[in-house]
């Protein structure tokens, strides 16, 4: 399968979607560390925005207050969360054990 050619316009046009979808997950990340968002809040926004879902759980876990690689590591290898999940891809379980873990 060959890469289609894209014109100029639909380059900048996915340049531009590629850069706000980076901006919005930023964004939502900023707002959990700040305490803005608590993180049941960040699942929930996630669960019903495509672009919000594709945040890495460890990532948002590495967002909260008070916890860094090794704790967020610890509580997804207890809830059975894969290193490399995204949020859209939790299991309710596993999105009901990270709400009560960090209420």
């Amino acid at each position: 399968m060959t890469i289609p050619q894209l014109t100029t316009e639909q380059l900048e046009a996915a340049r531009a979607a590629a850069t706000e979808a980076r901006r919005r997950r930023a964004e939502l990340k900023g707002k959990v560390r700040t305490g803005q968002f608590s993180l049941a809040a960040a699942l929930d926004a996630a669960s019903g925005d495509d672009v919000l879902a594709h945040v890495k759980v460890v990532d948002l876990l590495k967002s909260l207050p008070r916890v860094g690689e090794k704790r967020a590591g610890l509580v997804m290898e207890r809830l059975d969360i894969a290193p490399n999940r995204r949020i859209r891809g939790l299991g309710r379980h596993q999105v009901a054990g990270l709400k009560a873990e960090f209420q």
